[in-house]
């Protein structure tokens, strides 16, 4: 089974940096490593005039486009469950998660500003630690794990050590 940590933040937070540098940090230690992005708002699309796109907009109910390497998968659903998707692809090591703030896997918020660190009340249950590059981190959020958003080595070994501690 998969560990699934999510990444918490405004836009501009840092989310999808800090998201893609873990994911280069954990694949040279040896993981396996999933991201899910949340498109809360439905704004995903193809790129225009692409193959998928046309038959995507064609109606068509699945799309996949095949590489040697790859699978980029499109399919229209009703009800789409991050849950669900969990459980599909939990024969990966690490599910990296940027957003869906509502759900109740453990978060670690991101932020950049002031007004951004905000998000840390915003979350329940609470973030399981907060990652930033301000100087205030520590004397501003004394009850939380706090995270240097530039030390990705030192973020990777937390997400480690937190599952290994807690047994997920």
């Amino acid at each position: 089974m998969a560990h699934c940590i999510g990444f918490a933040g405004y836009s501009n937070s840092g989310k999808t940096t800090l998201i893609a540098k873990l994911v280069v940090q954990m694949k040279l230690r040896g993981c396996r490593v999933a991201v899910m992005k949340h498109d809360a708002h439905g704004h995903y699309k193809e790129v225009p005039g692409a193959d998928s796109a046309i038959f995507a907009e064609s109606g068509a109910d699945a799309v996949m486009t095949l590489s040697p390497d790859m699978i980029h998968i499109y399919e229209k659903k009703g009800n789409v469950s991050l849950q669900e998707q969990l459980l599909a692809y939990a024969h990966y090591d690490y599910i990296f998660i940027e957003g869906f703030k509502k759900e109740k896997h453990p978060k670690i918020a991101v932020f950049r500003t002031i007004e951004q660190s905000e998000i840390v009340q915003q979350l329940e249950p609470r973030p399981i630690a907060i990652a930033t590059d301000m100087d205030v981190r520590k004397t501003a959020f004394p009850e939380y794990r706090c995270l240097d958003l530039n030390d990705i080595p030192s973020v990777a070994a937390f997400i480690e050590h937190y599952f290994k501690s807690n047994l997920f």
